[in-house]
């Protein structure tokens, strides 16, 4: 029998312990009340650094749905709208006429995170672009 060497094992437990989820909080977003996805949130885009203001409220006619806006630097106000699919990530469509969805989001709540962190893909529609997208939780105020 061939035995780890001591950092090995220390490098993989180390590991799994990233992605632990604390104690109380939730593993996937469907462990999360809609309620936990309302208010400001952080959105990063690729690797460029730039970040857009997100808000979601309520979805005024769709109970367990969110409604919000995103704001980019250097283009208009477009509207969101989404929820935790069945598969456990929050889905977002993204529009910038208030009619067509112009982009798509599937992100993965991030469990270490409690609630406040989801990674994933942010998918042009009229050009298939997708690029990475992470979505961090502003703190209260």
């Amino acid at each position: 029998m061939r035995l780890l060497p001591p950092l090995l094992i220390a490098l993989a437990v180390t590991g799994c312990m990233s992605t632990r989820v604390p104690p109380g909080c939730p593993a996937t977003a469907s462990d999360m009340k809609p309620s936990d996805l309302y208010g400001w949130w952080d959105a990063r885009f690729g690797n460029d650094g730039a970040l857009a203001d997100v808000e979601l409220r309520p979805h005024p006619e769709y109970a367990g749905s969110v409604r919000g806006t995103i704001a980019k630097a250097g283009s208009p106000l477009a509207q969101l709208a989404g929820d935790v699919n069945p598969d456990g990530q929050l889905s977002l469509d993204e529009s910038r006429d208030g009619r067509t969805i112009s982009a798509v989001w599937t992100t993965d709540l991030q469990p270490a995170s409690c609630g406040k962190e989801f990674t994933g893909t942010w998918r042009n529609t009229a050009t298939e672009q997708s690029v990475p997208v992470v979505l961090r939780k502003r703190p209260s105020p």
